[in-house]
């Protein structure tokens, strides 16, 4: 469970959170941009959490990187039904 300023919304492959609205049936450029800056931005927290606990075994640092890892496979494997 992650903390509540932790929290991004989870990318659903149809949909995607936008302006506070649940856009369905982007096309995949949007898909593919709205999953790569969720990316960005738990690698960002991620770092922020290394420094502020200055520690890779932290509890919540192994969180967000264990929900970075699934949303980096997942984008992989979005490239991959891609190619």
């Amino acid at each position: 469970m992650l903390c509540a300023d932790c929290y991004l919304p989870s990318y659903s492959g149809e949909c995607y959170p936008g302006n506070g609205k649940r856009s369905c049936k982007a096309d995949a450029s949007t898909r593919k941009l709205s999953l790569e800056d969720e990316i960005q931005a738990l690698r960002s927290r991620m770092e922020q959490l290394f420094m502020q606990e200055k520690s890779f075994t932290s509890d919540i640092v192994i969180e967000i990187s264990s929900l970075l890892d699934l949303k980096i496979n997942e984008y992989m494997r979005g490239r991959m039904r891609r190619d």
